[in-house]
């Protein structure tokens, strides 16, 4: 089985629209609903959800280092392909973070990490080149 959705309560839906939305896109999400708080992108059976709730507890912002999700990790189609979304995405909105010793790869993957301004983290991980 598969996961069916994914939802992310963000503080700022058009900042979080102009990061998430250019990312999943390029990863070959496509947008499928949207509603005056939330967007969501469909790849295949998986949707991503972006929301700014009205529900949010005011003030209380994501940390990646507190409990709960950290990130989400995306497959990448090539490591051509992590290097492009690596120059592209501060254009986006997004910074890269350095390398994270604690989650090593075997030497058959090539890993990235990028953050957005909201604090979320996505790694990215593509094959690596043989």
């Amino acid at each position: 089985m598969s996961i069916h959705h994914l939802q992310l309560w963000v503080p700022d839906l058009p900042r979080a629209e102009e990061s998430w939305g250019w990312l999943l896109e390029q990863l070959g999400y496509e947008p499928a609903r949207r509603w005056d708080h939330g967007r969501v992108w469909r790849q295949d059976k998986t949707g991503i959800v972006i929301e700014s709730s009205p529900d949010m507890v005011p003030g209380m912002l994501h940390s990646r280092l507190r409990p709960g999700m950290n990130h989400v990790a995306f497959h990448v189609e090539s490591t051509d392909a992590i290097a492009r979304l690596l120059a592209e995405a501060p254009d986006h909105g997004w910074h890269q973070l350095g390398d994270d010793p604690r989650h090593p790869l075997g030497g058959h993957q090539l890993v990235a990490y990028l953050e957005d301004r909201d604090g979320f983290e996505v790694e990215l991980i593509a094959p690596a080149v043989a």
